[in-house]
């Protein structure tokens, strides 16, 4: 009798386990993670430039921890120097900086945008923020304070910049 017993329950078992398809098709296409940023009309060209003029105006000044003027210059400070030249008051950390504006591929760069860096060793914390000026198919170039040779332009291309590259911003 107790075989037949643990049989039965055996059977009930088994018959009871069969397995059904629970998932569900969706018609919904699957949302892009592309950024989704708005046309720049002229007055946010025009506004670009003269952004890009300003930082241009500080090539050669040296770099000084804190500093937003001639006589030194971090990264930061000049980001935040040429962006108030056209009254557009910007955080003035680099960390505080890189969580302003839209998020934007690499790919999509354009004039104006915010790159970026983490150039401490094994480390991808934020700690440098550099300013796109020019942008050609495969090719971005950007204005920066290093603490070696102060105010200059780089490539995103330089080996260096490439692998220390984080992400872009857009402000405008």
């Amino acid at each position: 009798m107790r075989k037949i017993t643990y049989l039965f329950i055996l059977l009930l078992t088994i018959s009871s386990c069969k397995s059904t398809k629970t998932g569900s098709v969706s018609s919904k296409p699957k949302q892009e993670t592309r950024s989704v940023i708005k046309e720049r009309n002229a007055t946010d060209i025009s506004t670009i430039n003269n952004i890009i003029k300003t930082a241009e105006k500080y090539e050669g000044v040296k770099y000084k921890y804190g500093g937003s003027t001639k006589k030194g210059m971090d990264c930061s400070g000049l980001i935040t120097t040429a962006y108030n030249s056209e009254n557009i008051p910007l955080p003035r950390t680099t960390g505080d900086l890189s969580t302003t504006g839209d998020w934007v591929d690499v790919k999509e760069v354009q004039k104006g945008d915010l790159l970026f860096f983490a150039t401490k060793k094994n480390s991808r914390h934020v700690n440098h923020v550099g300013l796109v000026t020019n942008v050609r198919h495969g090719y971005v170039e950007f204005i920066h304070s290093t603490t070696s040779r102060g105010v200059m332009f780089s490539k995103l291309s330089d080996k260096y910049w490439y692998f220390a590259f984080v992400q872009a911003r857009r402000i405008l």
